[in-house]
């Protein structure tokens, strides 16, 4: 196997480079094998790493090389980068949110999880020989999420198995669309998108409950809707799989949604858009109204990111 060497040398007195050096190495998973001497696995990637390291060594003052060596021992090497103990002490982490969660504080177990995700992300980011532990650690991580959010919202769906049938909109055109009430980011998305680019004539019915769903409606995110959640895709996502939407900005908004929603791998722009969302739902207390204002947020959204492709 190969591996890429970082060997660097550092004038003593010029500590703010060294730091800065320090932190980005460290940030990118590569290994001490003594003062100076730096392993990653030889990728093109963990070349790439090392090239802005390199020049800032060397614009500091300092002396850096990089080669490529082949250890046929690679045994030894791989075991230095074992992220078990990483994984572990997040995996307790995990737990412990799990045993403290209830009713009234699961808005803070949600915002911890959050911080979970992204410490888990960090750890895999750097964890170039993954095993049977990171699955574990992920779904504990999963299991927190989806019980948090289920104890805020009792009535989200739970994803059902099977294929998602591909469908044809000009079929499902001035519809009656109906969803529980005081709709929720996947809701508001889902209607969203149901009316720009399934339904342009749509009804939206808002539910108090979904037993009082009409036979005639065609009902989305809740359990034993016509669409809802299949396996681990949010209603937004069997919306745009259904209708063939692959359109890479409603792409992009669909990460947010299934972020949002159910939790998983974080998205930059997420807490932005979370926070533009609760405010309206505060401003707004008819559910029409409120779509109406996520309309624009949405819809400038896809304009932006479209322009930026």
């Amino acid at each position: 196997m190969s591996w890429t060497l970082l060997i660097i040398s550092l004038p003593t007195e010029n500590a703010t480079v060294r730091m800065r050096v320090w932190r980005t190495i460290k940030a990118s998973g590569a290994v001490s094998l003594r003062d100076g001497v730096y392993l990653l696995p030889a990728t093109v990637d963990h070349l790439a790493a090392f090239d802005p390291i390199t020049q800032e060594i060397r614009a500091g003052g300092g002396v850096a090389h990089v080669f490529s060596v082949d250890y046929q021992a690679h045994d030894e090497f791989r075991q230095l980068f074992n992220r078990s103990a990483e994984y572990e002490a997040l995996q307790e982490e995990i737990r412990q949110q799990h045993a403290l969660l209830t009713m009234d504080n699961a808005p803070d177990v949600i915002k911890q999880g959050r911080k979970l995700r992204k410490r888990f992300a960090r750890i895999t980011q750097v964890d170039f020989f993954p095993d049977a532990t990171q699955s574990r650690v992920e779904a504990d991580l999963l299991q927190l999420e989806s019980d948090a959010h289920r104890i805020l919202s009792p009535d989200e769906p739970v994803g059902r198995a099977g294929a998602i049938c591909r469908l044809h909109a000009a079929d499902y055109q001035g519809k009656v669309w109906a969803t529980r009430a005081r709709p929720w980011v996947d809701r508001l998305a889902s209607a969203w998108l149901i009316r720009q680019f399934i339904d342009s004539s749509a009804q939206m019915l808002w539910l108090a409950s979904p037993d009082d769903c009409p036979d005639d409606a065609l009902g989305f995110d809740f359990d034993g809707a016509t669409f809802t959640h299949v396996a681990d895709k949010v209603t937004f996502e069997v919306l745009l799989a259904s209708f063939g939407l692959n359109d890479p900005a409603l792409q992009r908004l669909a990460s947010v949604v299934h972020y949002l929603d159910v939790g998983g791998t974080p998205v930059a722009e997420a807490t932005g858009i979370e926070s533009v969302l609760a405010g309206l739902r505060a401003s707004f207390s008819n559910d029409d109204e409120l779509l109406h204002a996520a309309e624009i947020v949405f819809n400038s959204l896809i304009t932006a990111w479209s322009m930026e492709t």
